[in-house]
């Protein structure tokens, strides 16, 4: 609920925008203005007002962190904070995290010690982002990521993971406690519910590690078995002891698929039409045997290429496009679409929007 509407109110907040010079999307401002009111209406406690207010205030603190680097490529590296250096994962993250720096990707971890620390050590303190957590003991911010304008720390579990998972294109998880099971969880869960854009996931262990291996037997014998998840929904991670398979895989995911964008539809009964947008655009005969294999996921029409919509951006100019019509529960489904789009095929020069 949001509060009454009030014409004095509406009045006041208009000349509240104007004198604080806001000028930009001041709807949205307007309304987290009247949310704010509306729970003093409700009678709120102060325990819900503390909460509401410092979450909303730890996020903006968290946009600004990412603001500057809005246009780079980030993955965040998940793992436990009691990991000590010398161990063959603490090798494996700051593997991992030293590749993607070198090809111009930023690091984000939880900033603590143990796996964090080797991210952020390999990644390099201009590649590296820190999201904290304040807890009443382990753990402290890690010294590469401590400084101001590569790190904020976060009150709330809830808030920190919002910010480890929204400014991400890809994920690497690494054997943890609860925190990284919780984690990881939480991917799966809103990629397999369409929540959140397709993402490659790596799960990373040790040479000869047992730990994802043994997730993955609990997954498949527990959940799958017990018809609590739709067998082969782990598919959608690579479960690997390779830090260079690691990378590997996430540009991988990245090689052609570039990003997707809904566009509503203006017929009555029509759902709204996905575009992919590729590097590569693929030929008719890869776009009959997409049909063939995915044509499951559609609600109606065809997978095919299509001219830009009206209603985009510049930003898209060059890319090819790649519409289908999907059902709504095949939404979790698409990173198998992607994968297929990136797979090598000969490539029609004419087909390409």
């Amino acid at each position: 609920m949001t509060a009454p509407e009030n014409t004095h109110t509406d009045e006041a907040l208009d000349e509240l925008l104007r004198s604080a010079g806001v000028t930009g999307q001041r709807a949205l401002v307007r309304r987290i203005i009247k949310t704010g009111l509306g729970l003093a209406a409700d009678g709120a406690s102060r325990l819900d007002l503390k909460i509401s207010s410092a979450a909303l205030e730890e996020m903006r603190h968290a946009f600004a962190l990412f603001a500057p680097y809005a246009g780079v490529r980030k993955a965040t590296i998940f793992g436990s904070a009691r990991t000590k250096p010398g161990d063959l994962l603490y090798a494996a993250a700051q593997e991992s995290a030293r590749e993607l720096s070198e090809d111009n990707w930023m690091v984000v971890t939880g900033a603590g010690p143990g796996i964090m620390e080797a991210a952020a050590i390999g990644a390099g303190a201009e590649h590296s982002l820190g999201v904290s957590i304040r807890l009443p003991f382990e753990e402290e911010p890690n010294a590469f990521v401590a400084n101001d304008e590569r790190h904020v720390a976060m009150k709330y579990f809830f808030t920190r993971k919002l910010m480890l998972v929204k400014e991400s294109s890809a994920f690497i998880c690494l054997p943890g406690g609860f925190g990284t099971m919780d984690e990881t969880f939480e991917l799966l869960t809103l990629q397999q519910t369409g929540k959140m854009v397709p993402v490659p996931i790596v799960l990373l262990d040790r040479p000869g590690g047992t730990y994802w291996e043994s997730f993955k037997g609990f997954v498949v014998d527990e959940l799958e078995r017990g018809g609590y998840v739709t067998p082969g929904d782990l598919d959608r991670v690579l479960i690997t002891d390779s830090a260079a398979a690691a990378v590997e895989h996430v540009h991988e995911f990245w090689s052609n698929y570039v990003d997707l964008r809904w566009f509503p539809s203006h017929t009555p009964g029509e759902r709204d039409a996905l575009l992919l947008y590729v590097k590569t655009a693929p030929t008719a005969e890869r776009l009959a045997e997409l049909n063939e294999r995915f044509g499951y996921m559609l609600a109606a029409g065809e997978i095919a290429l299509t001219e830009p919509y009206p209603e985009e951006g510049a930003e898209r100019a060059g890319l090819a496009r790649v519409r289908l019509v999907p059902r709504p529960h095949a939404i979790g489904e698409l990173y198998r679409l992607i994968r297929a789009l990136n797979e090598k095929a000969p490539v029609d020069p004419s087909a390409e929007a």
